[in-house]
C-alpha cells in the first residue's frame, strides 16, 4: 500500500493494490502497519462504520466534528465515483483555510485520512455512488458542524452540477461566521484528541 501526505497536515491518501480475476476484484482499503508507518500513529481503531448512498451531482459537507470530543475519519468509495475535499477547519493549524481533494472509486483503489479537526466534503460524480466512513468516534448529532461548501473564501474547486445540498448544508455559516462565533477546532486540541483516539488499544492485562 502507498500512503502520501496531502496538503492539510496530517491528512493522507493511502492507495491499495486491486488484484483482479475472474471472478472479480479485491482490495484493502486500510492496513494498520502502513497507517502506523505513514502517519507515526499506532493504529486506527473505528467506533462506527457508516455508509451512504448519493446520485450524480450531490454534494454532502463541509462536515466535521466539534473538538472535543472531536473525530478522525477514513472514507473510501467502493462503487460509483467520488470528489473528495479535506479541509483545514484547525484555527492554529499551518494549513488552516487549506483544502486538497482526491478522486475515490473502486478502480483507483485509494482511500483518505482526516484528522481529528478537519472537515470533510465530496460530490458524487455518478448515481449510486457509495461512500464508506470508518470514524474514530460514535456519531452524535449535536457534536456534527457545517460550513457552507460554497463559501467564497474557501472557492472550492467543485465540478460543474454540484448543485444537490442538504438544507442543512445550504443553511451553513462561512468559515469567517463559524470561526467568528468560536465553532471552529483548535489544532492544539485537535492533535491531542487525535493522539488519546488513534493509538494502539490496551490488553485486558493493562500492557500495549
Amino acid at each position: 500500500m502507498e500512503a502520501e501526505p496531502m496538503a492539510v497536515e496530517g491528512a493522507f491518501t493511502f492507495t491499495a493494490p486491486i488484484h483482479h480475476d475472474d471472478r472479480g476484484s479485491f482490495s484493502s482499503p486500510y492496513l494498520a502497519s502502513s497507517f502506523a508507518e505513514a502517519t507515526g500513529k499506532d493504529l486506527f481503531s473505528p467506533a462506527q462504520m457508516s455508509h451512504s448512498t448519493s446520485r450524480r451531482g450531490v454534494v454532502r459537507g463541509i462536515h466535521y466534528t466539534a473538538a472535543p470530543p472531536g473525530a478522525a475519519k477514513l472514507v473510501y468509495c467502493p462503487r460509483g465515483r467520488a470528489l473528495d475535499f479535506v479541509i483545514d477547519l484547525r484555527t492554529g493549524s499551518p494549513s488552516f483555510g487549506r483544502w486538497t481533494r482526491q478522486e475515490l472509486g473502486p478502480a483507483a483503489g485509494r482511500s483518505v485520512y482526516l484528522p481529528v479537526g478537519t472537515g470533510h466534503l465530496f460530490v458524487a460524480l455518478e448515481d449510486d455512488t457509495v461512500m464508506v466512513y470508518a470514524m474514530s468516534r460514535e456519531y452524535v448529532p449535536e457534536n456534527e458542524l457545517a460550513v457552507a461548501p460554497h463559501d467564497p473564501d474557501l472557492a472550492l474547486a467543485l465540478p460543474e452540477g454540484a448543485d444537490v445540498l442538504s438544507q442543512r448544508d445550504t443553511a451553513a455559516p462561512t468559515l469567517r461566521t463559524a470561526r467568528a462565533r468560536g465553532l471552529l477546532p483548535d489544532y492544539r486540541t485537535s492533535v491531542e484528541l487525535e493522539r488519546a483516539q488513534v493509538r494502539r488499544p490496551v490488553s485486558p492485562s493493562g500492557h500495549r
